[in-house]
């Protein structure tokens, strides 16, 4: 029997086709591939929302995440969002009204395993840094924070994960930093999620409110240079937020896939918005 679900996933698959097909497209008529591309993207977004899913996020106090649910918010593709955190978060709006939040001890998160229960996808944006948290903290929080949470929304029925990681992960790299976003990358594809999708992103080109000397010249740096030339060391946060739901909606054949800083710059401007 051919249920809903199988002509929804089919035309998820079909869209996701066309969609690549037409904005691989070059030469005359931009204005009208453009226009079939907002026409292709808008379907898929519907097609998404009828499956009435739900989603978590970690991390969305950070720079990425409360971008991320800024964006998920205006594409109101899910029918629940919760954010999964260690302290309660304060927003003023009627577009919050209906989030749901979970404050878990990340320590003890076996206790609150029931917090990952129920959710169709899972975002993850979760991290600090060496010189905040030390090295231990880093990978407290970097690795073994983010793996338990992956085991936990598995466990609780999740079947799509998209990670925030970063530009030259490694488990085998030298560099510590490096090597725990390759590890734990790692990691969470040995869990086996139906679907598991990576973002690489480079410098985030965001104004942050708590920045460091070095990362403000970094990014001031980086933001003049891509403003005139395409790079692949940096990149505005707006767009790893827009690219890790545009690729919700799609359907790729692979279960795992690792979106590079190009590529990720790249969905980040499809969405036809």
């Amino acid at each position: 029997t051919f249920l809903r679900g199988d002509f929804q996933n089919a035309s998820a698959h079909a869209l996701s086709a066309a969609l690549s097909i037409v904005e691989n497209e070059d030469g005359n008529g931009a204005r009208e591939i453009s226009s079939f591309s907002h026409f292709l993207w808008g379907t898929l977004e519907e097609n998404f929302k009828q499956q009435n899913k739900s989603c978590f996020i970690l991390g969305a106090s950070g720079e990425t995440g409360k971008v991320l649910l800024q964006e998920l918010l205006e594409r109101n593709v899910f029918s629940k969002i919760t954010l999964i955190g260690r302290r309660q978060l304060t927003f003023e709006g009627k577009a919050y009204e209906n989030l749901v939040q979970e404050v878990v001890d990340f320590e003890k998160l076996d206790d609150h395993a029931v917090a990952f229960q129920g959710h169709d996808v899972g975002y993850c944006c979760l991290g600090t840094t060496r010189a905040k948290a030390g090295v231990e903290g880093f990978i407290r929080v970097d690795h073994d924070y983010v793996l338990k949470s992956a085991e936990l929304a598995k466990a609780g029925g999740c079947t799509q994960f998209h990670l925030e990681s970063s530009r030259g992960a490694d488990k085998n790299s030298n560099f510590l930093y490096l090597k725990v976003k390759g590890q734990v990358e790692a990691d969470i594809e040995a869990l086996g999620f139906d679907r598991y999708a990576i973002y690489r992103p480079g410098v985030l080109l965001v104004d942050r409110q708590e920045s460091r000397p070095g990362e403000w010249l970094a990014r001031k740096f980086f933001g003049a240079f891509s403003a005139v030339y395409s790079t692949s060391m940096a990149i505005p946060i707006q767009a790893v937020a827009k690219a890790m739901v545009s690729n919700t909606l799609l359907q790729p054949e692979q279960k795992m896939e690792i979106l590079e800083n190009k590529d990720i710059t790249s969905l980040g401007k499809r969405t036809g918005k």
